[in-house]
């Protein structure tokens, strides 16, 4: 569990100074959209902003996780996460359609740009800058499981790569092709509708107890029966922020005393829970065979 609390607080770390880069990195790319007349680096530049609060609402979810369970929510509040991550992509579709329906606009009326060299010059430091954010948060969250963090990665990940094709489509309309820098604004969009989907399905199955694991219930089982007179009757399994909580049902044979049952039962969750680091509860019952 102290890992797991480790992997959260590196998590907060990033997320935390995710949403100041962002913000800054957003309101750059506002006001050099503003100065050139780029439709397609102001909606990167609303994408940053965007992000900038999604990243605020994972550092502010992992913070409250972190807490300890109390008297109303016994098993922590490690879910919390995972609401966030839900609550982030649908304000994300809702940024999406904004800044499609005004890359739609300067699509049927296009114009020249001024400034085009500052456009690029902000898109490309815009990417690089989203992609090394990435690389560092998609580490923490695949380490740790931290589901909202995974959702700031793969927002980078789209940050980045849609400054790259936004970088392209400005530079196609500097050469005379002036649709294509809306094109570039929409593109972001769809880019947004992607990424906002995969994380409402991924953090919807998290908040309704889905887990679908056959590998890991599998080593569980072989863990289990390993043992003589024991035979596993279920393995329920569910997710809950970077842990895995999990629920050991087992048949014994009638005659195995208390003692024995419980040195058999204490001797599985240390098992489990020392050969899978991200298996954080452990619950073992036990049932007579013969019933």
């Amino acid at each position: 569990m102290a890992e797991g609390s480790k992997g959260y607080l590196q998590g907060e770390r990033l997320a935390y100074l995710s949403s100041w880069t962002l913000a800054m990195l957003g309101i750059i790319e506002i006001a050099a959209g503003g100065l050139t007349g780029s439709i397609g680096l102001t909606a990167d530049g609303i994408d940053s902003m965007s992000d900038a609060l999604v990243s605020f609402l994972v550092w502010l979810g992992l913070k409250i996780s972190r807490r300890t369970p109390d008297e109303r929510f016994h098993f922590g509040y490690y879910k919390i996460e995972s609401f966030v991550a839900f609550v982030g992509a649908i304000a994300l579709i809702g940024i999406a359609g904004a800044i499609f329906y005004r890359s739609y606009q300067a699509f049927l009326n296009p114009k020249p740009l001024n400034l085009p060299a500052l456009a690029l010059a902000v898109l490309l430091t815009a990417g690089i800058i989203s992609l090394y954010r990435a690389f560092q948060m998609r580490k923490i969250a695949r380490k740790y499981n931290i589901v909202s963090l995974r959702l700031d990665a793969n927002n980078a990940v789209k940050d980045g790569s849609a400054s790259f094709l936004v970088f392209f489509t400005v530079l196609t309309s500097y050469l005379g092709f002036h649709q294509m820098d809306a094109v570039g604004g929409m593109a972001v969009a769809i880019f947004i509708l992607f990424v906002s989907y995969i994380v409402i399905k991924e953090s919807s199955l998290v908040l309704l107890d889905a887990y679908h694991n056959p590998e890991l219930v599998e080593e569980i089982r072989k863990i289990v029966e390993g043992r003589p007179g024991v035979r596993v009757d279920d393995i329920l399994l569910r997710a809950a922020g970077p842990y895995i909580q999990s629920e050991i049902h087992l048949e014994v044979e009638g005659s195995m005393t208390v003692d024995q049952l419980d040195r058999v039962r204490i001797n599985i969750e240390s098992e489990v829970k020392q050969k899978f680091i991200g298996v954080g509860r452990v619950v073992v019952t036990a049932r007579p065979q013969n019933d």
